[in-house]
């Protein structure tokens, strides 16, 4: 994806933010670029000063990514697990969005084959779900084995070695991240 790209990915997600934390209908963005129609999932994560403010995603490209980033920003905003401390109107000019832009899902048989910071995992055992997106293993500074074990136990609701099981599935994809406060490349 063109720096460019990128740029106009992030001011989509951020106006989108902008008018649903001020009580504002989102806005629909039309963009022509081909790139913008491509099906595929993708991330949007807000932070505020480096603290997890909403992050939320999908797997599954059922839209295309323009409109994909326009849910998932919608979303974000929205996290379940922030449901006491919404981001506020002030807070707007202290967040950094991130975007993810994520590769297919593969079934790997060698979980531990997975290359920290390169690759996310989804990990999955019946109704039972957790992921984490590439970046996390480099923020936390977890080994391989912290990172499978915290999304079993953390995200997945599972027992924190259910990645060396049989019956539990272990999805790695990678994800080209970008974000409001790096420079372009």
């Amino acid at each position: 994806m063109q720096p460019q790209q990128r740029q106009t990915l992030l001011r989509v997600a951020r106006e989108v933010i902008e008018a649903v934390v001020q009580g504002q209908s989102p806005p629909r963005h039309e963009l022509s670029e081909p790139i913008f129609a491509e099906h595929c999932g993708c991330f949007v994560t807000i932070k505020n000063r480096g603290r997890l403010r909403g992050c939320i995603g999908t797997f599954v490209a059922e839209a295309p990514l323009l409109r994909s980033v326009e849910q998932m920003a919608q979303a974000a905003t929205r996290d379940p697990r922030f449901p006491l401390d919404p981001i506020t109107p002030e807070e707007l000019g202290q967040i950094d969005i991130e975007i993810s832009v994520l590769s297919p899902l593969e079934k790997t048989l060698e979980p531990l084959s997975l290359e920290l910071g390169k690759h996310g995992i989804y990990i999955r055992r019946g109704f039972n779900t957790g992921c984490f997106l590439p970046q996390v293993a480099t923020e936390t500074g977890w080994s391989k084995e912290e990172f499978l074990s915290h999304c079993c136990a953390g995200k997945a609701g599972l027992e924190p070695d259910a990645w060396k099981k049989p019956d539990t599935e272990v999805l790695l994809f990678t994800a080209e991240v970008f974000n409001e406060s790096a420079p372009p490349k």
